[in-house]
């Protein structure tokens, strides 16, 4: 933790010195939402926090903004200079936030073991989902609580699209309105790859399990492959479509992934829509909560960052504790919704349920439209291993009559109501 600067004349409080290093969209609404709360920070809390110093590619120096700080807030992204610039921090003993989820993602362990060594608190609540306080009450409210699995919905962007396809527009054209409205990047594959979620995700299971999960760790898939038809379908068996990261315990290990997921309508994130976020936490003990709310925006991010500033001024969250050692599960039990287009010939529904049920996949529901060359059947399963479906659809897929590859998409069957 950073020592307590010396008294100003009068003996008034000093002012809480804050270092900021970036200024762009996030950086720029974090010192204007600083100066705008400062007076009622300083009422509350005692010190007025102030932006003593900023670097930004063309101005400042990263050694003189550092000897002017109580706190250092990176929000410049990437990895470097990012990651020397927090590592450098700590060592100096001071207390740094920042809203890097790619950093945090990739190099989250040698951050918090800095941290642990010199003493000081590294917070990231903005990191992970915006506005949403998920980070804070891991930390914190549920730091004794057995956590059993976590699902979220943690990129505005994809969620914002799928929601906007599910009223009928092509991924083209919702892609478009996401970055006409601001809520997508000229360059959207991060997002849309599912990668942004997945570091997200990658954080969120380092929290709630204290386990290290780095990025290389979360299997992801994004959203770019989806097709109306088949959101359609899910319709007609009472499925939304969501892009869903989860991570839980599955066999004594953990299990991280991200990949578009249908949920039925009773399941607390179906009805979250247009470019907001949601975490649902599950344990024994709590059955599960559900935090959600604006999860993009330059001044919800900065509100996020504020959060965290006001923590460590008032002394909230230790050090991060030493890692756990659990192993990471990729074959997990999944419900699973298939489709094919098959040529409508005598037996095509006996020969693929006969494989399906080779490999021990055990059929819920069954949709067939069309006729002729253009017959579809679209099924949803109960749960099974995702390597046994793997192969059943590999087999499928060499029948004759199947006139281009089957898709599958998985199926949160749980709901909670």
């Amino acid at each position: 933790m950073s020592p307590s600067a010396p008294s100003a004349p009068g003996g008034a409080p000093p002012p809480f010195a804050v270092g900021l290093l970036g200024h762009g969209t996030v950086g720029s609404a974090f010192d204007e939402l600083l100066a705008q709360r400062a007076q009622e920070i300083e009422r509350f809390n005692g010190r007025r926090p102030v932006v003593s110093g900023v670097l930004t590619r063309s101005r400042g120096s990263f050694q003189e903004v550092l000897a002017g700080a109580d706190l250092i807030v990176e929000l410049m992204g990437g990895i470097e200079p990012a990651r020397e610039y927090l590592l450098t921090a700590m060592r100096a003993g001071k207390d740094v936030v920042s809203a890097n989820k790619q950093l945090l993602s990739q190099h989250g362990e040698e951050l918090f073991e800095t941290a642990r060594q010199h003493g000081v608190r590294l917070r990231f609540e903005a990191a992970v989902a915006g506005a949403v306080p998920v980070v804070r009450v891991l930390e914190e409210s549920l730091s004794a609580t057995p956590i059993e699995r976590i699902h979220g919905i943690v990129n505005g962007t994809t969620n914002f699209i799928l929601s906007e396809m599910g009223h009928g527009r092509t991924y083209d054209e919702a892609l478009a309105e996401a970055q006409a409205r601001g809520f997508a990047e000229a360059d959207p594959s991060d997002d849309v790859s599912g990668r942004d979620a997945a570091a997200k995700m990658a954080i969120l299971a380092r929290l709630a399990f204290g386990t290290p999960v780095h990025l290389e760790d979360v299997r992801y898939e994004g959203i770019e492959h989806l097709q109306l038809d088949d959101l359609a379908y899910a319709r007609e068996l009472g499925l939304g479509l969501k892009l869903v990261g989860s991570a839980e315990r599955r066999d004594g290990g953990l299990s991280v992934h991200v990949y578009p997921t249908f949920l039925y309508s009773g399941h607390p994130l179906a009805s979250v829509a247009g470019p907001f976020n949601a975490i649902t936490v599950e344990s024994e003990t709590i059955t599960e909560i559900t935090l959600s709310g604006p999860g993009a925006g330059g001044r919800q991010t900065a509100s996020a960052v504020l959060g965290d500033v006001v923590s460590v001024m008032t002394g909230g969250a230790r050090p991060p504790a030493p890692p756990l050692a659990l192993e990471m599960i990729t074959d997990v039990h999944s419900a699973f919704y298939l489709h094919f287009d098959v040529a409508d010939r005598p037996g095509v529904l006996a020969k693929i349920t006969q494989v399906l049920g080779d490999h021990e996949v055990s059929i819920g529901s069954v949709v067939q439209r069309g006729s002729g060359e253009g017959a579809r059947l679209v099924m949803v399963t109960h749960p099974v291993l995702e390597s046994g479906i793997r192969a059943a659809i590999a087999r499928v897929a060499e029948f004759d009559f199947v006139r281009s590859p089957p898709r599958m998409i998985r199926v949160i069957a749980e709901e909670f109501m």
